[in-house]
């Protein structure tokens, strides 16, 4: 069962669409449910987020975390949003079922992709920002083997 606000930035999603000229582009994916997330940022020269698009090919769950994403994110410094984590985005969605976790991650990822590709085109390092990964199937299996 969905929340509330799940149904809500399902029904409603906030921030969908392209940013032109974006400051950075995140795209990941899982194979296994063909989920595929894609996160533009516009980063000001302060470092903060002044706009956060996305365009998602999933479940309701995948558009509704990448729709509380782009929320979280907005107004945000880079390093702040370095900080959205999965748990930050289910919170803010009052929960996902268990089978659905995995969008949360994706949006995670999503996030840290766009901030990596915007660090690399500015000849930047993020404190704490590592390598994204392009399927979150990857990450899964490295936090399972830790």
């Amino acid at each position: 069962m969905y929340s509330d606000k799940v149904m809500d930035h399902f029904n409603n999603p906030r921030n969908v669409g392209e940013i032109e000229d974006p400051s950075g582009v995140g795209t990941v994916g899982n194979a296994k449910c063909g989920d595929i997330m894609r996160m533009y940022l516009d980063i000001d020269d302060n470092g903060i987020i002044r706009e956060a698009k996305f365009k998602t090919f999933g479940c309701g769950a995948a558009v509704a975390t990448s729709s509380m994403a782009t929320e979280l994110v907005k107004g945000k410094t880079v390093q702040e949003a370095l900080q959205v984590t999965n748990k930050a985005v289910m919170e803010a969605l009052d929960g996902l079922p268990p089978a659905k976790v995995h969008c949360s991650l994706l949006a995670e990822e999503a996030i840290h992709a766009a901030l990596w590709d915007y660090a690399e085109k500015n000849h930047i390092e993020i404190e704490g920002l590592e390598k994204p990964v392009s399927d979150i199937e990857e990450r899964e299996e490295t936090e399972h083997s830790l």
